[in-house]
């Protein structure tokens, strides 16, 4: 007997999680140490600190690492630090680990200190101190080498790199300079993902995919928005996936024409399409996916006919992909080697709107955006280059208030290392025949 669509989907996801599920992955210590090698390498010879994310008291979703810091240590507990130094004098790490407040872990379960046997072992970092201790460590170093002063690179904005570079300052009897920008740096080290990340981006595009299944399942007339939400969300963390990688957006009706829709308050009617733009994170790595479906379950000629033209587009700008030369995100749309150009010229020579007019002007955003640790993941620059190793999106949408018809499809791609494109949403239904059939479970 063929197995259908849905089993077929079914078959793929539970071989990907069954060793794993609700668990989150780290890639091996080495992995997390040659990034901290190659970001002291771009230091100049100065020294990076990093702060972890802070703790909320008390919030809906689990405690979230910052994705930096967790990118270069694979640490996910709150108020840490971390300090590279790439000086003349050799390479060195160092995890700064806060004083444990022993009534709250009663809250909050236990968190590893200093003092913790085997805490190097743990944590994977060369040298583990106290946090009291940070301000003498780059007192000392900077002490040592006043110049090194104006070559400290921390993240802007963060309060506690603030307080520390000011507080450095009045240890030294001087005014601080500027700290530098540590997240410069960071942006392009993020932006090539190695064989670790890219399972784990494989993962989250699985896991989004089964969501993206459950909601085929779910959608018809009658049923609210936030309730298919609730459909994949549940989906997702049956999926091992720590949380939505942004809010879903679930738009029918005149909400499919707006883009970042995710009031999903809207009862769904007959006739409406359903614009579907929600993905998961699955060990901290982010997937995007879209994909436009009819809630009666079958498109009528209409719809269709725009549906294709957006389908033709993704495929127009897949064609015209060439590793190394290609870019992505390019507003203007004139650059040749842009895949923006390709998408766009498509829409704007097929199809017309009630009046005749070209589509073109219906298409109002970027074709798409790199992914990793977050959903619009580190880009050095847009038009982004695209090189092996980088993942991204490719979404062309059609957004027609006057007929209450948006149509976008998004699937996530990454560059291989022969340079040709792989699909991480190939799973997932992509044209109109096929997403009506996974609508009716075939």
């Amino acid at each position: 007997m063929k197995a259908t669509w849905g089993q077929a989907l079914l078959l793929c996801v539970a071989v990907l999680f069954a060793p794993s599920l609700n668990a989150l992955e780290k890639q091996p210590a080495a992995d997390y140490r040659a990034r901290r090698v190659a970001l002291a390498a771009k230091l100049q010879g100065g020294v990076a600190v990093l702060f972890a994310a802070e703790e909320p008291v008390l919030d809906f979703d689990a405690y979230r690492q910052d994705s930096n810091f967790y990118y270069l240590t694979g640490w996910k507990e709150p108020g840490a630090a971390l300090l590279v130094q790439g000086q003349k004098s050799g390479y060195k790490e160092t995890l700064f680990l806060p004083t444990r407040d022993l009534r709250m872990e009663k809250y909050t379960g236990v968190k590893l200190d200093a003092a913790t046997p085997d805490v190097t072992k743990a944590t994977g970092v060369d040298e583990v101190l106290d946090m009291t201790s940070l301000p003498a460590v780059l007192n000392k170093l900077i002490a040592s080498d006043r110049r090194l002063a104006r070559n400290v690179w921390t993240q802007p904005g963060v309060k506690s790199a603030d307080a520390l570079i000011a507080f450095t300052g009045a240890t030294l009897g001087a005014d601080a300079p500027p700290a530098r920008d540590v997240t410069s740096l960071m942006n392009s080290l993020r932006l090539f993902k190695d064989a670790g990340e890219i399972d784990l981006l494989k993962k989250a595009s699985a896991a989004s995919i089964a969501g993206q299944g459950a909601m085929m399942q779910a959608v018809k007339p009658g049923m609210t928005e936030r309730a298919v939400a609730g459909k994949m969300i549940a989906s997702w963390y049956e999926h091992g996936c720590e949380r939505p990688a942004y809010a879903p957006i679930v738009g029918s009706g005149i909400n499919s024409t707006i883009l970042h829709y995710s009031e999903n308050s809207r009862t769904i009617e007959d006739g409406d399409v359903v614009v579907v733009d929600a993905a998961c994170e699955y060990s901290m790595y982010a997937s995007d996916i879209t994909r436009t479906v009819p809630a009666s379950g079958h498109f009528t000629p209409r719809q269709r006919e725009i549906y294709n033209i957006v389908l033709g587009s993704q495929k127009a700008a897949i064609d015209a992909f060439v590793s190394g030369k290609s870019k992505i995100n390019d507003r203007e749309r004139k650059d040749p080697d842009s895949l923006d150009t390709a998408a766009y010229n498509y829409i704007n020579t097929h199809g017309k709107d009630l009046h005749g007019e070209s589509l073109g002007k219906y298409w109002l955003h970027g074709l798409g955006h790199t992914v990793g640790l977050e959903v619009h993941d580190s880009a050095e620059v847009y038009p982004a280059l695209l090189k092996p190793g980088m993942v991204f999106t490719i979404e062309p949408g059609v957004y027609i208030p006057e007929e209450k018809l948006g149509v976008r499809i998004e699937c996530v791609f990454l560059v291989g290392a022969d340079g040709k494109l792989i699909d991480l949403t190939a799973d997932l239904p992509h044209s109109a025949e096929d997403v009506e059939a996974a609508m009716q479970g075939k």
